[in-house]
């Protein structure tokens, strides 16, 4: 069963930087593409970026593109979001999620993946 643990979470200042990580247990992470996704409170899960298994290319959301960046590490078979010039608006629980068979078109949509973690919560204070 793949089971996935995040970690990295907490309160940083507008600004500051902080590195998630998602460790994947009972399965490849280099076989599973991997998204990141988030969500404020009182607002639907929103996409934040993925990487595609087979090809390891990267996507991200329009919003953070040139701050944040996924990677993924095949020997500790986890993936990391190092989230940089962070805003109050980045606030919000992040997800990690998995699935063997999310074609690239559908990367963005959380309905496509089978596997979930716990959250780890993320605040930027202004």
């Amino acid at each position: 069963q793949v089971q996935l643990v995040e970690s990295g979470g907490g309160l940083v200042p507008a600004g500051g930087s902080l590195r998630l990580s998602c460790k994947l247990s009972g399965g490849a992470v280099r076989t599973y593409s991997m998204g990141w996704f988030r969500q404020a409170p009182g607002r639907e899960r929103e996409f934040v970026a993925a990487i595609k298994g087979s090809s390891s290319s990267t996507y991200y959301t329009d919003s953070v593109k040139g701050r944040f960046a996924m990677s993924r590490d095949n020997a500790e078979n986890s993936v990391f979001l190092q989230m940089n010039s962070l805003k109050p608006g980045d606030t919000a629980v992040y997800y990690c999620a998995a699935d063997r068979h999310v074609i690239t078109s559908s990367l963005q949509l959380p309905s496509q993946y089978a596997y979930w973690g716990q959250g780890t919560s993320v605040s930027v204070s202004s």
